[in-house]
């Protein structure tokens, strides 16, 4: 059985996180309890699951799993000889998880409290590395994505979902508002992330893996304006390059005409189906060399 080598990454049953990812961790572990609503999420992990070449028997390891959407439906395609190994820096996420594997009775997959940044294991593992949605969120992700391809055997795939810079409609917005009060918090990282093809395809080939397919995706929908209105959470995300977040310096006016701006600007976006929510999603594809 695939493990990781726990006592050099947990100590009293807890991950060693910086402070930027025990805030992320908190964040989730939060959302734990209704993530699985969104019927989004489902719908673009099935995709990169779909997107990749999944065999029976597989070895794969699913990075910021959750509550396992992409590890739950891959252990259902490879079979009793294949294994997933999901992981997640969000106890909540992962409590979840299990919950549902439970409930499914299925005994190819297991879970662990690991942070995808800092994992170790063994050389050429998997037949299958995924990362779905969180691959914004690693603080270096040239030197996150050689790592994972350590993992990888000859031949192996890494396979990326993330969300392109305009994916969001009220992310746009929101980070429009706070730039406008002086403020950057470079939500899931748009504004300094991998927001091209090309720049995905320079990072495989940074990582020594080919590249076998970078795609674009649209999965556009309406949505009502009070869950648009929603994305204002996201003000109080971490990223590494703010912490602490620069919200805590300001006022609690400050903060609320912020926040009326914000929904004065989605006000202004409303059609009689809804506010049309961009989706635009990437897909990526690389495989290490076979030697």
């Amino acid at each position: 059985m695939l493990t990781i080598k726990l006592q050099s990454l947990i100590m009293n049953n807890q991950v060693k996180l910086d402070r930027y990812k025990q805030e992320l961790a908190k964040i989730y572990s939060q959302r734990s309890q209704n993530y699985d609503e969104s019927k989004w999420h489902s719908q673009i992990t099935h995709r990169l699951v779909e997107f990749a070449q999944i065999q029976p028997g597989d070895k794969v390891l699913d990075i910021a799993t959750g509550t396992g959407h992409v590890a739950i439906e891959v252990a259902q395609l490879i079979g009793d000889d294949g294994r997933v190994v999901g992981i997640d820096i969000s106890s909540g996420m992962l409590e979840q998880a299990r919950k549902k594997v439970a409930q499914l009775n299925l005994k190819n997959i297991e879970f662990q409290l690991a942070d995808g940044e800092n994992i170790d294991f063994p050389a050429n593992s998997f037949d299958l590395i995924f990362c779905a949605n969180a691959f914004p969120l690693m603080a270096d992700k040239a030197a996150t994505l050689r790592l994972w391809s350590t993992f990888l055997k000859p031949g192996g795939y890494i396979g990326l979902h993330s969300i392109a810079e305009t994916g969001f409609t009220g992310i746009v917005v929101l980070e429009k508002v706070l730039e406008n009060h002086g403020i950057n918090l470079d939500v899931f990282h748009l504004s300094n992330t991998v927001n091209t093809i090309e720049k995905y395809q320079d990072l495989l080939t940074q990582a020594d893996l080919e590249i076998i397919s970078v795609e674009m995706e649209n999965h556009g929908s309406y949505l009502s304006l009070e869950d648009t209105k929603k994305r204002w959470n996201l003000v109080y995300y971490p990223s590494p390059g703010n912490i602490p977040n620069p919200l805590t310096q300001l006022s609690s006016e400050e903060i609320e005409q912020m926040k009326a701006e914000f929904e004065e600007e989605l006000e202004q976006l409303i059609t009689p189906e809804g506010i049309w929510n961009n989706g635009t999603t990437f897909l990526v594809l690389g495989r290490k060399p076979v030697d």
